[in-house]
């Protein structure tokens, strides 16, 4: 059994895996030197898996999953926490942007007591686009899953074999690693890092994917929405009221005929777009939840170099 495991979910990285293997080694070789690297790649269509293959073959404490298809990021985590073996389990992604330099201290942190050990960044070292979609993405999250998400944490984290279990024991069908992490309450800390630049290419997660995100994750985590309809309806239901008396009042008072027909298309136009979308979120939910019946496994394993388990 290793003492540490490393996950990390691979997608298009063949350019930076080999200074990312030697990196890992080098900062893991500090701790001990019973530890294993699980690379899962989801199916970016380059050369990644080949070059999983060749590290497993020079180190056998590199492990590589392949999925049948692309998956998501979130579902990569998943299966290396799945199919690691380590007493405390580093999380983290593969573009370097989290230095692997860093995993000493989150370890030796991590032995004073706390099962959780979050990598806080400081000045992110992305683009101001990227950072903008990023800082709106945990700001809707935060609003609707009431939740008081840290948005300078990413994915880089230590954990520790219990958490690693309850994690295991959570099956749902969207995922968010960091959400269900903090959910589990296990004693956090954290440290402060230094977020370097990307070791190449540029992020795949565009405002379209972190806004598919954060919908799911809203749905996963929080009613909110639903019970956010409820309120308007109230508050629409309660100025139509108010409206109905004074009309009444104006009526009596002035003998003024009822004007507004305009006002009154507006109105039904307004509310129709309401109802709409209230089915709508409703039909989300229900959709979702139809999913979860079906009980699909999170993901598919086209190839391993580990033994496959049961």
């Amino acid at each position: 059994m290793p003492h540490i495991s490393v996950v990390i979910p691979v997608y298009k990285a063949e350019k930076c895996l080999h200074t990312l293997y030697e990196r890992l080694k080098i900062s893991l070789e500090t701790i001990t030197q019973d530890f294993e690297i699980i690379l899962v790649e989801d199916c970016g269509g380059d050369r990644s898996w080949d070059i999983i293959i060749e590290l497993s073959k020079a180190d056998a404490r590199v492990k590589g999953i392949q999925f049948s298809r692309n998956f998501g990021q979130h579902y990569g985590i998943t299966a290396g926490l799945d199919y690691c073996d380590g007493d405390w389990v580093v999380v983290m992604d593969c573009d370097l942007q989290d230095p692997p330099e860093e995993i000493p201290r989150l370890y030796a942190k991590a032995q004073e007591g706390y099962d959780v050990v979050l990598a806080r960044r400081g000045k992110r070292q992305d683009p101001p686009l990227k950072r903008l979609t990023s800082w709106l993405f945990y700001q809707v999250f935060n609003y609707f899953t009431e939740l008081q998400y840290d948005g300078q944490v990413g994915n880089f984290r230590i954990i520790s074999r219990l958490v690693v279990q309850n994690f295991c024991l959570m099956r749902e069908q969207l995922r968010f690693f960091g959400g269900l992490v903090d959910w589990m309450g296990f004693p956090t800390a954290s440290i402060d890092i230094t977020h370097e630049k990307r070791f190449n290419g540029k992020s795949t997660y565009t405002f379209a994917k972190l806004w598919k995100l954060a919908t799911e994750t809203i749905i996963a985590y929080s009613d909110k929405p639903l019970r956010l309809t409820i309120k308007l309806g109230f508050v629409i239901s309660t100025l139509s009221f108010i409206y109905g008396i004074y009309i009444v009042i104006r009526g009596l008072m002035y003998a003024s005929p009822v004007t507004g027909w305009s006002s009154l298309i507006v109105s039904l136009y307004f509310l129709g777009g309401i109802i709409i979308s209230v089915l709508g979120i409703l039909g989300v939910y229900l959709g979702k939840t139809f999913d979860q019946t079906k009980q699909r496994p999170l993901y598919l394993v086209r190839n391993t170099t580990l033994s496959i388990k049961t």
